[in-house]
């Protein structure tokens, strides 16, 4: 089934990419212009197959109806092109990004490109509620994980009237990431990956919070900011992994580093099931949800600073193989 694979953030690239190696060879990607998407894609090769990419534009800021309507019209286009020089377009697979799945008829005219006959809306962050209600226009499945909070979600997983739904055990990072060796022993001082995020995502100025300027104090820091991490982005899982810990602003970030073992201080007022879940499974994840300050922020960055040292005692749930299940869903045989 010759597949459109939408890679709107750089969670999506390796999530999808066991796919897209077991996908076909005429597969196309639709890609959204952002930093870390495009350097994932550059950097590459042994990773993800090369494949047509058409660039998009991400809908955020100023005038984003207006790109989101532009963005629209550029992928149907695209398609149609695709669909004009080779075999058709069977399926879309998106992961919480909705236009190119509305993308398989044009945006003013009844014109659809009937070969779409599959269109795959995958998410786990309940509160895009905006992307979710365009999904429910187009999509023909929905992939929710078990731990989906329908309270979070305005409504979305109750409305999926004549839309095929399926569930999967596993957070997103289940799907794609592999438990990792983690150090022997806790460098001195604690070596600590930082990423801070750029704060123009969708949800990002009601989620975000700032760092304390002291909070880094007798730490030896590796940054990894958005837009701003100069290492192999295909390793980063590997330097999570490798670190005695992580603070991030990242949600995204700090589930992936918690499933790999790594103590993680997440400073976001951000509400998701897959967070509750981790805390429920035993991961180490430290969460702070409103300003650091005061003797109860000063308690919990302590905490966070004990239980770098106490990893040996942790027991999580056992690892879900979602990755087995996402390709039974999609209908892939995985080639590694």
């Amino acid at each position: 089934m010759r597949t459109c694979w939408v890679l709107d953030h750089p969670a999506h690239v390796r999530l999808l990419a066991p796919f897209l190696r077991a996908g076909q060879s005429d597969d196309v990607l639709i890609a959204t212009q952002r930093h870390e998407v495009e350097r994932l894609l550059e950097h590459g090769d042994g990773h993800i197959p090369r494949r047509q990419i058409h660039w998009v534009e991400r809908p955020v800021g100023d005038s984003r109806r207006k790109k989101a309507l532009a963005r629209w019209r550029s992928s149907h286009r695209f398609l149609r092109q695709c669909n004009e020089h080779g075999a058709p377009i069977q399926r879309i697979v998106t992961i919480g990004a909705p236009l190119e799945l509305m993308a398989w008829k044009s945006p003013f005219l009844r014109r659809k490109i009937k070969s779409i006959t599959e269109r795959w809306y995958i998410t786990d962050t309940e509160v895009n509620h905006t992307a979710h209600t365009l999904a429910l226009k187009s999509a023909t499945d929905v992939v929710l994980p078990t731990h989906w909070d329908a309270s979070l979600d305005d409504g979305f997983s109750s409305s999926l009237k004549g839309i095929r739904l399926h569930r999967l055990n596993g957070v997103h990072g289940h799907v794609h990431l592999r438990p990792g060796q983690r150090p022997s022993a806790v460098s001195q001082p604690p070596r600590v990956l930082v990423r801070r995020l750029v704060g123009n995502g969708v949800h990002d100025e009601d989620e975000l919070l700032e760092f304390p300027d002291n909070m880094l104090d007798g730490l030896q820091i590796t940054t990894a900011d958005e837009e701003h991490y100069d290492g192999d982005p295909w390793r980063l899982d590997r330097e999570l992994a490798a670190h005695d810990a992580v603070i991030t602003q990242s949600v995204t970030l700090a589930s992936e580093a918690v499933l790999l073992g790594t103590p993680t201080l997440l400073l976001s007022k951000a509400e998701r099931g897959f967070l509750e879940r981790l805390e429920s499974e035993g991961h180490p994840l430290f969460r702070w949800k409103t300003a650091c300050e005061g003797e109860q922020w000063d308690n919990m960055h302590a905490q966070f600073l004990t239980g770098i040292h106490l990893t040996d005692a942790l027991e999580p749930e056992e690892w879900p193989n979602a990755r087995q299940h996402m390709a039974q869903l999609l209908a892939m045989e995985l080639i590694d």
